[in-house]
């Protein structure tokens, strides 16, 4: 039976929740559509993250991720309700989503947004 897209992501505990270390995750396969046109967007992913009790399970990770395949979004609005679901799951001490979307009709955008405060760990 293959995996299905999912909105929900799943947490697992932090082994480390006494120490600030930072998770960087790349997603070069991202995909939406154009809430215009209909043409899909394509874009890298990247969020970087300090945990503070969870951690993301990057499998549920994968399959939320999947569930923009088809539907319409800006790239401002989904780069934003990204970090939104992923601060609300794993309720980080600091994250940071980047959406680093392909040429489109000549313009390339690159979104970023952050929730929380940043440690002193270098950037």
């Amino acid at each position: 039976m293959p995996t299905q897209p999912s909105k929900q992501l799943e947490v697992v505990p932090n082994p480390h929740p006494d120490r600030d270390y930072e998770v960087n995750i790349a997603i070069p396969e991202f995909t939406c559509l154009c809430p215009r046109t209909g043409q899909p967007d394509f874009a890298t992913l990247r969020i970087r993250y300090i945990p503070d009790q969870h951690l993301v399970e990057l499998k549920s990770l994968k399959l939320y991720i999947w569930s923009y395949r088809n539907e319409g979004a800006f790239h401002e609005d989904v780069t934003n309700r990204i970090l939104n679901d992923f601060a609300a799951a794993a309720k980080p001490r600091w994250i940071e989503v980047v959406g680093d979307f392909n040429m489109r009709g000549g313009i390339k955008t690159e979104v970023k947004a952050t929730y929380g405060k940043r440690s002193d760990l270098s950037s």
